[in-house]
Parts: structure tokens; C-alpha cells; sequence
């Protein structure tokens, strides 16, 4: 579609008409760039009637058919356009939908104040109310007259997809099946599109957990039918949609690159036009599809981009989804206790928007992930609880996950009986061992303190009765080293204390991007190095890590910008002082801020060398974030 010349001729058709022609001619054209998902156009052919999306569109002068429309081609894209920009609410659209739906009704118009029920539908489904969804649809169907094909099939495909977002998966085959016939004559290719699509997605959901051949061939035609007739009417957006579900699919499938390129096609598609919380969607599928080939790393990353997208965009029901991902992805990298704190926010916000469904998958994420960090108790009943959510699900995949997930409960809960018990028989002492069983109590003592602490190594400290919480951080490198995931990186802060800092001139791509810091960090304790690792990175710095003074020195010596240089002394090769003195040697590291983290005697001899700052460890690690913005700050004023 060759939007300029459809202005153009818009302009040209309605020059020196009556106002209320003018209106009709506009809401006919902004309805055709809307079935093509060109929203900004659709805005700007209005643009004489209505002038911004939180505004009531110009009525003066429209006899009230025209008003109707005028309120529904408003509403309509009032709510497509918040959800292409990312622009949290759907209360601009209700309104005017619910205005539009009263005028068509108070003149008599049962099909179109059924159609326009059909839109005020998707505003609840975006916020997540499906109940109100599914419920105006039904009434709009219930007063449809059956002249009315085209519309009887919007309702119904609209009607799917409610009962796909709710796993009534059944539910959303038969619909689909039943609005087929009504579309075999139409000649709307935008219509079609929607429909060939939903109706894969669902057949591809139906298909994967049990791999049936039948239903993957059919999803497979299904997709391939959406996309002919997608790019018959234009619509790049829902091309788009399809690539996503295609990525989805071959994720499933195993065929991770393959999934990649249709996903980053869709993701290259969606930015183009400029819809970065449908962009965010498709983040949340690559990350699944980055965590499934193994790079947990990379996952993160990408899983924590789309959830600050889709936490501006308020799209709540999307916003559970991705934060169960991140879960996921956080538990499998070690770090149980904020896994443990995404999950339930996971849980509370699928609540909160009425999708008790994600709000059980949610739990049993809990339940897959963090079984040997959670006390058996505890287990049981966030297992009744899924349980009750999912009792009337029919998406096959959740109900096995909650059979899984029901003998990991059994287990834990057969494992604290074992450990319950008392001595043993006087005929089990064969193989008992005083060190072992020594070992398993104090393992025991140190999980609940740390589980009752909040995973404050200090708190735990002082309730084990330890002097110092350095003995506690020793067993738990050592003889521990299982329950170190247990342990919280850093205390809760109001507000990040460096992510809002202006990047330093010169900065690396990737980080002049996205408003970064970037440090070089030589630790060789890994436990240490994942501690800062984690507390930085949650303070939005970008972390560049290595083991050795060595391999440092050479990192140094390329032209890769950093903000700031993190260094301990005692490393293998180049020790830290020595990397300092070394640094301060090279004129285009002359000026870069260095920090020495160091359990070791050498804060003098540091400062000779030209550190900028100097932290004992490991108790100056909660001041890195503050230490880092002060030296940074005093070298930009030299």
C-alpha cells in the first residue's frame, strides 16, 4: 500500500465537501490502513477530527451515524496505537468503543454495535481481563443476525483468541472450525490473514506437547495460508505476527536456527514499525530459544530488555509470561533467591490482570526450578496452589508439567522425612559416618538461616553465632558450595545509583546504545567475581570479567573503552598493582578511573601505583556502585 498517494487521494476526494462526507471518507481509508496495520496513517487520515490519542475526536457537525463511526475508528486505533508504542492503558479506547457501541445501538445498528463490541473485546484482552473479553463477545454473537458472515467471523476468530490466551484450547479448535465456512467466500485477505493465523497458533499449541504430526502439518498450512493473504492486503505487521509463531514453533521443534532467523525476522519487522512491545514479545521467544541451545548469559540479557519494555507498555498478561521466562533463566544461573522474587511477581502480576492460568504455570516454575531451595512444606502447597488454577485447563502441557511437578513435592517431601529421623536402628549403623552426617545438620542450619535471613550472610551469620560473617562466606566456598545460590548479591537500593549516569565519550557501541557503563573486572574468585558480577549488573553496568592480571594487560592494550577498571591484587600472572602501574603508563589509560578490591595489605602501596579508589575485601563490595560514580564523577571535572 503506497500510503502517501492514499493520503494524497484522501485529501484530493474530500476537497470542498460537506464535513459530514469528509468524516465518512476518512473513516473508510483509516479502516483500510488499520486492516493493513499502518496505525500511523490510519492517525493521520483522522488527523482533521482527532488530533491526539488521549483527546475526544470533533463531532461538531456529524449526523450520528458518523459519530458512531468517527468514536469507533478513534477507539480502535486508540488502542492499536498505545499498543504499537508501548504506552501503558486501554481507557482512551474504552471510552470512545463504549460511546460508539451506545450511539449504533440508539440508532437501531445491531451489526456494527456488534462489530464494535468485537474491538471493546480486544481492550480488556490486552489488559488481561479475559472474563469481560469473553463475555461481550458472547453477547454480541447471541444478537447477530446470521446475514451478517463477516462479522459473525470477526466475532468468532476475536472469540479464539480469548479462548487461546485462557488455554481453553478446545474451545478456540471448535470456534475456529465454526467461523471457517463463513469466511470461504470473503474477500477481505486482512480478515483471512488473522484467521489462518490464530487457527495455526492454536493448532501448534494443541500439537507440541504430545508431537502430534497431524496437528504441526495443519499449523504449518494454516501459517503458510496467513502469510499469502497477509501480503495480499498489505500488512507487514502481521507478516510479522506470523514469523513469530513460526519461531515458536521450530523453538519446539529443536530447530533452534531455524527458529532464530524467522524470529529475528519478525523482531526486524516489528521495529521497523516502531512497535516495541509486540518487539518485546518476540524477545521473550528468543530468549527461550537462546536458554534451550544453553547460553544462559546471552538469555539473561535478552529476557531482562523485554521485560523493561513490556513493564512501560502495561500489557500485564505478556508482562507474566516474560517474567516467568526470567525466572527460569535466573534460577538456572544460580541465583535462587531473586529467581525466587521474579517468579512470585510472576504469579502476582498474571493475578492481578485475571490470568489465573499464567498464575499457576507460573507456580510450577517455581516448583521445576527452585525445588531444592524451597522447604517441602512450602512445595506442597504452591503445588495446591497451581493445582487448583489448572484444574480446568486443557492445554495438555501444563497438565503434565503439574504431574511433574507433583512427584518433585512427593520427593521433597519424602527426603525431610529421611532427614527427620531419628538415630539409626541398631541394625543400620553399617556405612554410618559421624563427618557425613555432621556435614548434611550443618548444610540443614546454614539453608534455614540463610532462607530465614532473607539470604543475608550477615543476618545468617549472627543467628549461626558466628563473630564474622566471613566464616560463613568461607563455608560456603568450601564445604557448601551448593547452598551458595542462596546467598542475595546486595541489599535492596530505592534507585540505581549508576544506570542513570551519562555514558563517558567515546563508549563502545553496544553501550553508547543503550546509555551503559562498561567496567573491565580482574577476579580469579569466582564466587567473589559473581557476587559483583551481579550487584553491577543489577545497577545497570555493563561487566567485562577475566581471571588474570594477564589476560587484563592484554585486554588493556586493544582499543576496547571502558569506564572504569575493578582490579584485585593477588591474580595469576600480572599481579594488581603491577596492572595498575602498567595502566598508568598508557596515554589513553592514563585517565581511567581504577579500583582496587583487595583482601590483601597494599591500600598504600595502591594508592603509589594511581588507584582512583581502593575497597577492602570483602566488605567494600556494596560500596563498588558509589566508590564507582565518585571516581567517575571527580575525573570528569579534571
Amino acid at each position: 500500500m503506497n500510503i502517501a498517494s492514499e493520503l494524497k487521494s484522501l485529501r484530493r476526494q474530500s476537497t470542498n465537501l460537506p464535513i459530514n462526507e469528509r468524516a465518512e471518507i476518512a473513516c473508510g481509508v483509516a479502516k483500510q490502513f488499520e486492516k493493513a496495520g499502518e496505525y500511523d496513517a490510519a492517525a493521520e487520515t483522522l488527523r482533521e477530527f482527532w488530533h491526539d490519542v488521549d483527546e475526544m475526536p470533533k463531532l461538531d457537525g456529524l449526523n450520528e451515524t458518523t459519530k458512531a463511526e468517527m468514536l469507533l475508528r478513534c477507539g480502535a486505533l486508540a488502542r492499536c496505537l498505545r499498543g504499537s508504542k508501548a504506552v501503558s492503558g486501554q481507557e482512551t479506547a474504552k471510552n470512545l468503543i463504549t460511546q460508539a457501541i451506545e450511539t449504533f445501538e440508539g440508532l437501531g445498528m445491531s451489526a456494527r454495535a456488534a462489530e464494535a463490541r468485537s474491538d471493546l473485546a480486544l481492550c480488556y484482552w490486552r489488559d488481561g481481563e479475559y472474563d469481560e473479553a469473553r463475555i461481550l463477545l458472547e453477547n454480541a454473537l447471541a444478537n447477530l443476525g446470521d446475514e451478517h458472515s463477516d462479522i459473525g467471523a470477526i466475532l468468532l476468530l476475536r472469540s479464539g483468541i480469548i479462548a487461546m490466551w485462557s488455554r481453553r484450547l478446545n474451545d478456540a479448535l471448535r470456534l475456529y472450525e465454526k467461523a471457517a465456512p463463513m469466511l470461504e467466500g470473503s474477500e477481505d485477505h486482512a480478515l483471512k490473514g488473522a484467521f489462518h493465523n490464530e487457527f495455526g497458533l492454536v493448532l501448534k499449541t494443541m500439537a507440541l506437547p504430545e508431537n502430534r504430526e497431524e496437528y504441526l502439518d495443519r499449523a504449518l498450512i494454516e501459517y503458510a495460508a496467513a502469510s499469502f493473504h497477509f501480503e495480499c492486503a498489505g500488512n507487514t505487521r502481521y507478516q510479522a505476527s506470523v514469523e513469530n509463531n513460526l519461531g515458536y514453533l521450530l523453538l519446539n521443534l529443536g530447530r533452534f536456527s531455524d527458529a532464530h532467523k524467522h524470529l529475528n525476522h519478525a523482531r526486524k519487522l516489528f521495529i521497523e514499525l516502531d512497535d516495541v512491545g509486540t518487539a518485546a514479545q518476540v524477545d521473550e521467544t528468543r530468549a527461550r530459544t537462546i536458554l534451550a541451545e544453553g547460553n544462559l548469559r546471552e538469555a539473561d540479557r535478552v529476557i531482562k530488555a523485554a521485560v523493561r519494555v513490556l513493564e512501560r507498555g502495561g500489557q500485564q498478561a505478556l508482562l507474566a509470561e516474560a517474567l516467568t521466562t526470567q525466572g527460569t533463566i535466573t534460577a538456572r544461573m544460580g541465583n535462587f533467591l531473586r529467581a525466587r522474587a521474579v517468579l512470585r511477581r510472576a504469579v502476582e502480576v498474571a493475578e492481578t490482570c485475571g490470568d489465573l492460568e499464567a498464575a499457576g504455570r507460573a507456580r510450577l516454575s517455581i516448583i521445576e526450578e527452585l525445588s531444592n531451595q524451597t522447604p517441602p512444606r512450602e512445595l506442597a502447597a504452591t503445588f495446591h496452589e497451581a493445582a487448583a488454577l489448572l484444574e480446568k485447563s486443557q492445554d495438555v502441557a501444563a497438565g503434565r508439567r503439574l504431574r511433574d511437578s507433583g512427584l518433585k513435592v512427593i520427593d521433597a517431601l519424602l527426603r525431610e522425612e529421611d532427614q527427620e529421623s531419628e538415630l539409626p536402628a541398631p541394625d543400620q549403623w553399617t556405612g554410618f559416618s559421624l563427618k557425613k552426617e555432621m556435614k548434611r545438620i550443618e548444610a540443614r542450619l546454614i539453608q534455614n538461616a540463610l532462607r530465614d535471613a532473607g539470604g543475608s550472610v550477615s543476618k545468617a551469620s549472627r543467628m549461626l553465632g558466628f563473630k564474622h560473617h566471613q566464616s560463613l562466606i568461607s563455608l560456603l566456598e568450601t564445604r557448601h558450595k551448593d547452598l551458595a545460590g542462596l546467598r542475595s548479591t546486595r541489599r535492596q537500593r530505592r534507585r540505581s545509583l549508576i544506570s542513570k549516569l551519562p555514558p563517558a565519550k567515546g563508549a563502545r557501541a553496544l553501550d553508547r546504545a543503550s546509555g551503559r557503563l562498561s567496567v573491565l573486572y580482574v577476579e580469579d574468585n569466582r564466587a567473589v567475581a559473581r557476587m559483583v558480577e551481579d550487584l553491577l549488573t543489577t545497577e545497570g553496568v555493563y561487566v567485562d570479567a577475566c581471571v588474570s592480571g594477564s589476560a587484563a594487560w592484554e585486554i588493556l592494550k586493544s582499543d576496547t573503552h571502558y569506564d572504569a577498571l575493578i582490579v584485585d591484587n593477588n591474580l595469576p600472572g600480572v599481579s594488581g598493582l603491577e596492572l595498575v602501574l602498567r595502566a598508568r603508563s598508557m596515554r589513553e589509560r592514563r585517565h581511567l578511573p581504577i579500583i582496587m578490591l583487595s583482601a590483601d595489605d597494599v591500600e598504600k602501596e595502591a594508592w603509589r601505583a594511581g588507584v582512583d579508589a581502593f575497597l577492602p575485601k570483602p566488605e567494600g563490595v556494596e560500596r563498588l556502585p558509589t566508590t564507582i560514580k565518585r571516581a567517575l564523577d571527580e575525573r570528569r571535572k579534571k
